[in-house]
């Protein structure tokens, strides 16, 4: 399975809809992104239980802007719905099978005591500070 294009149109139902969710920020124009685009798909074909998705964000700006990415490529990944790693930078293949090794072992019933689900936007205004993403070690 390769990696499909998120929106914002399809953001909440593909967070929602899939037990982890990863994602790939990057730009036609960033070449770190080129390079790690292939490693990317390749891990995605490795993993058809897992949904990896990838977000333009010179097309989707209002998403990057909304998670606060600076910098391109940027990993984030989402386990029932719970951002449970997020990071700036290229990986190699090994690191990144490795992660999402981690992913799949997390007890998420430890995660959620200290994160909040993700909630699709319903348009009313949250005074609740996000938690911050956590890193897998």
């Amino acid at each position: 399975m390769t990696a499909t294009a998120l929106t914002s149109e399809n953001f909440d139902t593909t967070v929602t809809g899939n037990d982890i969710v990863v994602i790939d920020f990057w730009a036609p124009w960033c070449g770190p992104c080129r390079s790690f685009a292939p490693i990317f798909d390749k891990v995605a074909e490795e993993n058809p239980d897992l949904a990896f998705v990838k977000v333009n964000t010179d097309e989707e700006q209002a998403l990057a802007g909304h998670f606060g990415i600076r910098s391109i490529p940027t990993l984030m990944i989402f386990r029932e719905q719970v951002i449970v790693f997020q990071q700036a930078g290229a990986l190699p293949k090994g690191a990144l099978d490795d992660i999402l090794g981690q992913v799949r072992q997390l007890d998420m019933d430890e995660v959620r005591r200290g994160a909040r689900p993700y909630e699709a936007d319903d348009g009313e205004e949250d005074d609740a500070e996000e938690p911050a993403p956590r890193t897998l070690q």
